[in-house]
């Protein structure tokens, strides 16, 4: 099962995003396992998640974030900010499982 968890600031649009990402992984078969937390709540979660994506309005945090995810292996990206406003729950799980390939 691929863990994915998505950071963000505020989290009310942030966990739209959960819920259309779930959606689609449901809708494919596909074992994945999504959450959301706030930014600040990284260090708990470094070994437990394969994936953590920031919302777009926290980007500027990715560098500061990846120094922490490094030493666990991990990785940081920032979700598209189109597909994050346009709330493509798919789009951003096709993308994350890409990353994780």
């Amino acid at each position: 099962m691929k863990k994915i968890l998505l950071l963000c600031a505020a989290g009310m649009s942030t966990s739209m995003v959960v819920k259309k990402m779930r959606e689609s992984a449901q809708q494919k078969g596909l074992d994945v396992h999504i959450e959301a937390h706030g930014v600040e709540t990284i260090q708990e979660y470094l070994s437990e998640y394969d994936l953590f994506l920031l919302g777009p309005q926290i980007r500027f945090k990715k560098a500061e974030l990846q120094k922490l995810a490094d030493p666990q292996g991990k990785r940081v990206e920032v979700i598209d900010m189109m597909d994050y406003g346009m709330m493509k729950g798919e789009k951003i799980l096709q993308d994350a499982l890409k990353m994780l390939a």
